[in-house]
């Protein structure tokens, strides 16, 4: 059986090799990078543009900054009002959205090839990009709508366990802070436009493209999104992340259940050890019924409804969790057993049996992971902004294929130090 799924294991490896994405890279007359992948499977044209403009570049005492400054792009630019430009991006079928995380800000767009409606749609994202207006109507609006998510967010303990758990893994670090009523309510007009100056920068931006255009029409796309950026201020290097010490952190709270998380920084972007850690957290708690955590905690004691596990990357060292909720009189007993697994994982690291599985699983699974031009882009825009090869997508099934059960334990015992992992529990007795 095992020569049988070796086979088949190689047979996929080759397969996803034939299919491979091919990944064009340049850097643009601005300064920005550029990564593009040309499909012209359907009229589509989709783009990524990734400031290195995250939440860990807000100043001390205004957490929140970068989240608002990104949400408020298109609340206005240039002669535009926000009525406006949801208007015309109706009137010609496109999409523009993004997201905001602690490394990244990123702004997205979605829209039909065709010239008529490709150039009004970059014409409405280079705009928002460069142009902001940061109306102080809209950010009265969208600082209060902030502040009262945030205080209905601080009464769960789902929110609470979150947070408490960021600060607690990353002391006095920015991947720790979390947005308070009072860091929001301190931001003003002046902080915004201050932030876009100094962060929405060509040569802190990574434009992904991923559609129907060809490399030539790309780079003039990329480069009339970026050109008129502001000159922006260099990229420094990230405060760094220091491991805290071991310890449990109890949260007082009414609720019923206890919600608990286990965890401390552990592999930033590009480590490489990433690809055994993963294949390894398949068979800890990330592969759903099939995982451990979940046949221990859940299956055998009915503990916990869902346990999980998880590693995720960031520029520095992101997190590795271990989450569950449970009945908060059975909280130290649930705990004690996660505990008891992941410490027998640790030292023992995958069965062959495990190990088969995790690597069949995230093998198949990537092939659905990249089966769209918009799948695709969040992948293209991962591997531009954190640096990774850009033979990434061909490397994944070959690499996770590669990892034995010695890689997974070796890798465990450098990235999860038991000196080092943080409890912190809410609502618990």
């Amino acid at each position: 059986m095992s020569r049988i799924f070796l086979a088949a294991l190689v047979m996929a490896v080759s397969l996803a090799a034939k299919a491979g994405v091919q990944i064009q890279h340049w850097v643009a007359p601005s300064g920005a990078r550029v990564y593009f992948v040309e499909s012209h499977d359907l009229p589509i044209l989709d783009i990524d543009a990734s400031f290195a403009a995250g939440g860990v570049y807000a100043p001390a005492g205004k957490t929140g900054l970068a989240g608002l400054t990104h949400g408020l792009l298109d609340g206005g630019a240039g002669d535009l009002d926000e009525e406006a430009i949801s208007a015309r991006l109706s009137d010609i079928g496109a999409r523009m959205g993004g997201s905001v995380d602690d490394d990244r800000a990123a702004v997205t767009l979605r829209t039909l090839s065709y010239l008529k409606e490709r150039e009004a749609a970059l014409d409405l994202m280079r705009l928002v990009m460069t142009q902001p207006a940061f109306p102080e109507t809209v950010l009265a609006r969208e600082k209060a709508r902030t502040i009262a998510a945030i205080q209905e967010a601080d009464t769960k303990p789902d929110a609470i366990a979150a947070k408490r758990f960021a600060a607690a893994i990353y002391p006095g670090h920015p991947y720790g802070a979390s947005a308070t009523a009072e860091t929001v309510g301190r931001i003003g007009r002046d902080d915004l436009v201050a932030f876009h100056r100094d962060y929405y920068s060509a040569k802190r931006a990574t434009v992904s493209i991923v559609g129907d255009v060809s490399r030539e029409e790309a780079e003039r796309i990329a480069q009339r999104l970026t050109e008129s950026l502001p000159a922006g201020i260099p990229e420094t290097p990230l405060p760094a992340v220091t491991l805290p010490k071991a310890e449990t952190v109890k949260v007082a709270h009414p609720a019923t259940q206890s919600h608990i998380h286990v965890g401390l920084p552990a592999v930033k972007r590009g480590d490489p050890d990433y690809f055994a850690l993963i294949v390894g957290n398949y068979t800890l708690g990330g592969g759903g019924f099939v995982s451990r955590l979940m046949k221990e905690v859940r299956e055998k004691r009915g503990y916990a409804y869902s346990v999980y596990s998880y590693f995720a990357p960031k520029r520095l060292a992101g997190p590795f969790e271990i989450g569950l909720q449970t009945k908060r009189e059975q909280a130290g007993d649930a705990l004690k057993v996660a505990s008891d697994v992941l410490a027998g994982f640790i030292k023992d690291g995958p069965t062959a049996a495990e190990l088969a599985a995790a690597k069949k699983n995230l093998i198949d699974g990537m092939a659905l992971r990249i089966d769209s031009n918009a799948k695709l882009l969040g992948h293209l825009s991962t591997i531009g902004f954190f640096g990774l090869p850009l033979t990434y997508l061909d490397d994944f099934p070959v690499k996770v294929a590669a990892v034995t059960a010695q890689d997974v334990r070796e890798a465990f015992a450098r990235h999860i130090k038991p000196e080092h992992l943080v409890t912190v529990i809410v609502a618990g007795d």
